[in-house]
């Protein structure tokens, strides 16, 4: 147990990792600096100090066999999940245990305390049944791409809504559409940080949930939790992660491990 603080909750950071990606063909394996990506995840999350154990949820067995080849911990379950939070599911449904954190498998570079960020609310407030992460976008790049999810949030840091698009949008200063820019801007916008907590019954309970309709058009599965009339905690994050989903992404992951070495 890496914290005394822990009486009751057991956490548990689960990797959800598939050998089959539509741009990135085993990308739990691919190296970086002489360890596959997944070793690297593993040993970022075992870090954090609020988590109990790291566990590697996979459906192919060369990524087993790899978590095991380093001595981590890994379980094998369905290759027909359609989402990294089905995989989840299934391996925390035969896990004992309070929380899940899905940690995921493609940012390598996530520091272990964004996870204790994020689990720190379900640690402090039993009412809190999922939460995630949010920072700040400072890159006109990050505002314009479909690829980095934006959030909007209450009073009370729980999510409004999730897009890919630029919210909320600030109508006086971005009169042009197609030249949005966040510099000297009064206004914030906030980046999502893919990294969930969830109580482990409404973790079960939010993968019997049939997918929606928002959730359908911007692909993002967390909008099914907001379109059922769930909460969602968003905590502020001053860090940022990189998710590895293309060869720049990688070569980009590369540079920065090779020049902090």
């Amino acid at each position: 147990m890496n914290s005394a603080h822990f009486v009751q909750d057991k956490v548990i950071a689960i990797i959800p990792a598939r050998y089959g990606s539509t741009r990135l063909d085993g990308k739990p394996l691919l190296d970086i600096a002489g360890k596959p990506m997944v070793e690297w995840v593993y040993e970022r999350a075992k870090k954090a100090k609020l988590i109990n154990d790291v566990i590697v949820a996979t459906d192919d067995k060369r990524i087993f066999d790899a978590v095991k080849g380093f001595h981590g911990k890994a379980v094998m379950t369905s290759a027909s999940h359609k989402s990294g939070m089905d995989r989840l599911a299934e391996a925390a449904a035969n896990i004992k245990c309070d929380i899940v954190v899905n940690v995921q498998g493609d940012e390598p570079l996530i520091e272990s305390e964004m996870i204790d960020e994020a689990i720190r609310p379900m640690v402090d407030d039993s009412e809190v049944y999922m939460a995630t992460l949010k920072t700040k976008i400072l890159d006109a790049e990050e505002l314009n791409s479909p690829n980095v999810v934006k959030v909007v949030t209450d009073r009370n840091n729980f999510a409004l809504y999730f897009s890919r698009l630029p919210i909320p949008y600030h109508r006086d200063e971005w009169k042009d559409p197609k030249h949005l820019t966040i510099h000297g801007s009064r206004f914030t916008v906030f980046k999502h940080i893919g990294l969930y907590v969830y109580r482990k019954d409404f973790l079960l309970k939010f993968a019997r949930m049939k997918p929606t309709l928002l959730e359908e058009a911007e692909k993002l599965e967390q909008l099914r939790v907001l379109e059922n009339g769930y909460k969602i905690k968003v905590v502020e994050t001053k860090y940022n992660s990189i998710g590895v989903d293309t060869k720049e992404d990688l070569e980009k992951v590369r540079k920065i491990v090779k020049e902090s070495r």
